[in-house]
């Protein structure tokens, strides 16, 4: 019987595939960006596209957004890749400062 933990590693949160409903993979967890006040994850970054991790881009994805399914042993998002490719984003050695505006854009995208 699985461990009903209801903690997890951030180590082992990197890395992790998340899918769509339909279960196409849109890529994998990169970095979790923590709340430095209430120390919750806010946002899960996915690295999505380019070529054998070469020209990846990475989207911050609201956490809430995530759902661990253990069939897949990956989160899945209620998004398409469509919706993924046009959502907030940066080069992996551009990281933004995670202020409100920046915040904000991501939470208005996905409508939170």
């Amino acid at each position: 019987m699985a461990s009903a933990n209801p903690v997890i590693s951030s180590e082992r949160v990197e890395g992790t595939s998340v899918y769509n409903p339909a279960g196409d993979k849109l890529g994998s967890i990169d970095d979790l960006m923590i709340d430095k006040i209430s120390g919750q994850v806010r946002y899960a970054v996915l690295e999505f596209g380019g070529f054998l991790g070469i020209g990846t881009d990475r989207y911050p994805l609201p956490w809430s957004m995530l759902k661990y399914d253990t069939s897949q042993d990956g989160y899945v998002v209620p998004l398409t890749k469509e919706q993924i490719d046009g959502a907030p984003r940066y080069a992996s050695d551009k990281v933004p400062d995670y202020d409100d505006r920046y915040s904000g854009t991501i939470d208005k995208y996905y409508g939170l």
